[in-house]
């Protein structure tokens, strides 16, 4: 198998970005042959991470193929000596070699089986903030963060991915991310309180009312009292608005998330793990609609779900009614546009809404004509016909309904249009539809404002007076 892969080197791996051909073969300065067989993560020009094999021995091959790619090995493999002297869990160091005619490899062992911990919290996504199962796999966490800090060591890319779960503990990884202080001292509490919120800035806002179970864990890993709450949460508010941003620009923009295509006739934005099966959709959205079970045939949207790959997917066309119309529209953000950007805020912040896979607008230049969004299909019922008039909703119903717009209150984000059929009760929650008028206010009088309309425009669903009416305006936040 060794021989049939094609020989590559470390000049055409950086020069290919992303589109690395698959499987590839390196030949390190030792004289082996390390075989890649799966990307795990693309750094175009710069680092390679993947699954592979060197002497029938299974590793996780890091290869730095960048200008700095010598740089970046030593720094790898200073944060990893790091944690291995600290006794904090990371793979083993099985070799770091130079790549003939360029380059660097760094192999350890691959974890198998592992999981990041991002995975971890996407199947805890739905549980209420304080939920038993979710605190006791955030504890581990939050202790191995402050052994970090015990040992004086800051993660300056500390998200949930690099955390790996495996054979009951957690292992953390990117050395090359790991800031080292001087031995023997711990981080500075003001830097370590710093660090913890980058990490608790991950979980949705409601948990920032739960940070009395988490932050002993914290403490006790890093031998010191836990930190000041009031300053704690203040960075926390900050780092996430920070995220936000970042991710608000990411969707828009070519990166490791998302693929991005522009020319004068289209715009395209596609999750990347999804660009392969929505190729044929984002070609010829049309033909993907008339293919589909048409669910709304409007004069502004036209709504079809699709089936690609085996999955069942919504896909929304918005419509230009006529000239007027398409003259108004044209200068302005697409209402998909709005949309695609509204889903993934909403998602940010813990809000369940289904997730958007792909935007497509048709342009002329600066000008804006017909849009489609490409979003996951929700089975869920809507509450209108979900929830009886005459009676109080059931009991996970009604928990739903107060986390859904707690969060959205706690954040300012209004509907625009909250229809009653916009809401959708599916797998333990409530999920938001139709996002083209969602807004995030910068001041509490706009959202008071907004607010009062949503609130209403909600009551309307239900006779004034039924008891599903009276227990909603006594349970949802005041207008």
């Amino acid at each position: 198998m060794m021989t049939a892969v094609a020989l590559t080197s470390a000049s055409t791996l950086r020069d290919a970005g992303r589109a690395v051909p698959m499987p590839f073969r390196v030949l390190l300065a030792d004289g082996r042959s390390l075989l890649v067989l799966r990307l795990l993560r693309v750094l175009p020009g710069k680092r390679l991470v993947g699954d592979a094999e060197v002497d029938g021995r299974r590793v996780l091959a890091k290869l730095f193929i960048g200008q700095r790619g010598e740089c970046h090995l030593h720094r790898e493999q200073a944060g990893l000596e790091a944690l291995r002297r600290a006794g904090i869990p990371t793979p083993a160091v099985r070799a770091a070699v130079p790549i003939a005619g360029g380059g660097h490899a760094l192999l350890t062992d691959f974890l198998d089986p592992a999981e990041s911990f991002a995975q971890v919290w996407e199947s805890l996504r739905g549980r209420p903030a304080g939920d038993p199962r979710a605190v006791d796999r955030l504890l581990p966490l939050l202790h191995t963060l402050g052994r970090l800090h015990a040992a004086g060591l800051v993660h300056e890319d500390l998200h949930l991915g690099n955390f790996l779960c495996h054979a009951g503990r957690i292992f953390v990884i990117d050395g090359d991310a790991l800031r080292l202080g001087p031995p023997g001292q711990p981080v500075p509490l003001h830097e370590a309180t710093a660090n913890l919120a980058v990490l608790l800035a991950q979980l949705p806002a409601a948990w920032d009312d739960e940070l009395s179970l988490l932050l002993p864990a914290h403490a006790a890993g890093a031998g010191v009292d836990v930190p000041s709450m009031a300053a704690l949460r203040e960075q926390i508010a900050r780092v996430r608005r920070w995220r936000l941003r970042d991710l608000l620009a990411k969707t828009v923009r070519d990166c490791s998330l998302f693929a991005v295509t522009q020319t004068a006739a289209r715009f395209t934005a596609v999750a990347r793990a999804q660009a392969g099966a929505l190729a044929a959709v984002i070609a010829s959205p049309d033909e993907a609609i008339r293919a589909g079970r048409i669910l709304k045939d409007g004069g502004t949207s036209t709504v079809a779900r699709v089936l690609v790959d085996h999955q069942m997917l919504l896909l929304k066309r918005y419509n230009l009614k006529g000239l007027g119309h398409a003259l108004g529209r044209a200068l302005r953000p697409s209402r998909a546009w709005h949309s695609w950007r509204a889903a993934h805020r909403l998602q940010f912040f813990g809000i369940a809404t289904p997730t958007p896979l792909a935007l497509i607008e048709e342009r002329l230049g600066p000008l804006r004509r017909r849009a489609w969004l490409v979003s996951e299909y929700c089975p869920g019922e809507n509450l209108l016909l979900h929830l009886a008039a005459d009676r109080e909703p059931p009991a996970a119903e009604a928990r739903a309904i107060l986390q859904l717009f707690a969060a959205m209150h706690r954040q300012r984000i209004t509907h625009g249009d909250l229809k009653a059929m916009n809401l959708l009760w599916h797998a333990g929650q409530v999920w938001l539809i139709d996002l083209d008028d969602v807004v995030q206010h910068r001041s509490a009088a706009a959202h008071s404002r907004a607010w009062s309309r949503d609130r209403a425009r909600l009551l309307r669903n239900w006779p004034v007076g039924s008891a599903l009416y009276r227990w909603l305006d006594d349970h949802l936040p005041a207008a």
